[in-house]
């Protein structure tokens, strides 16, 4: 009996290999949920919103790829800038929704003072409907990257990545070197600790995971400020997931806690303290008024 706990979890171990002949793919679709929904009325948000396309060969599946993005200029009333001089965002979303499902959380980073460029991976929306994964993740995020540079030169570009996103834009981050500053909001450390927070998270499951988003061993490599920001309601991504993230990377940096945020509603909630929070970190370079608002 002294063996049972091993025996058990060889014999869950191989069920789980046996029962899924595509365990990547069960796992990509399960990480990324891809859909071409938005949800409630954030499709009519989105309406007036530039549709922008970007197409690249990929060298991840050695296919063209067309990717559907949402551009969405600074407002000159709002900022102080025009959309020739306002600093850019990338934006980069997480699970399940499409791109029009983040036009509020857009318009929030617009209201900041960027010029926003937020994009689908594939598999989401309109862009091209392969399975994604955390590589094809990372290389539709470069390839977003590159438009930004080709379009808008001469201004600085930030990264913001929300949840999943989040992931996604520390690794974009971690590999270029032009970056101005990179923003998450509701991101974790890596899969293997999402996992560990969840009911079953005792299982050993972490030599399964395919794709494993490891942000923690990437965060110090990053070049430039990191803004980290969490809801104290987070229950789908622990706050104490983003706090270990933020402690993992390197000076400059500022870790913002929005008292009552949840996984949905932090950048709402939090936006007095996102606007001091990246005057403080980013100064006059992030967008005028996060200076002059103060």
């Amino acid at each position: 009996m002294k063996h049972w706990p091993i025996l058990s979890t060889l014999l869950l171990t191989f069920a789980i290999l046996a029962g899924c002949a595509t365990l990547d793919e069960q796992q990509r679709g399960w990480i990324f949920q891809p859909s071409d929904r938005s949800w409630g009325g954030s499709a009519e948000l989105a309406r007036d919103m530039q549709n922008v396309w970007i197409g690249f060969d990929s060298t991840t599946t050695g296919r063209p790829v067309k990717l559907h993005g949402l551009w969405l200029p600074a407002d000159k009333q709002q900022t102080g800038w025009n959309g020739a001089k306002a600093p850019l965002l990338l934006y980069l979303h997480g699970a399940r929704w499409n791109v029009e499902g983040s036009a509020p959380r857009i318009r929030r980073m617009q209201e900041l003072g960027f010029s926003v460029l937020a994009v689908d991976y594939r598999g989401f929306g309109k862009s091209s409907p392969d399975l994604p994964s955390e590589n094809m993740a990372y290389e539709d995020a470069q390839a977003a990257w590159r438009w930004l540079a080709a379009h808008h030169p001469g201004q600085p570009r930030y990264i913001f990545g929300h949840s999943l996103g989040g992931a996604v834009a520390i690794e974009l981050a971690s590999r270029v070197h032009d970056e101005a500053g990179t923003i998450v909001e509701g991101t974790f450390t890596s899969i293997a600790d999402v996992v560990s927070t969840m009911k079953w998270g005792w299982l050993p499951l972490s030599a399964l995971i395919t794709q494993p988003f490891e942000s923690v061993q990437k965060v110090a490599r990053l070049g430039s400020p990191l803004l980290v920001v969490h809801g104290t309601k987070d229950t789908m991504i622990l706050p104490s997931l983003g706090r270990k993230l933020y402690e993992a990377a390197q000076q400059p940096k500022a870790f913002v806690l929005v008292e009552g945020g949840s996984h949905f509603n932090t950048n709402t909630l939090g936006q007095a303290q996102y606007r001091v929070a990246l005057a403080d970190l980013f100064g006059a370079r992030a967008a005028g008024t996060l200076v002059t608002q103060r």
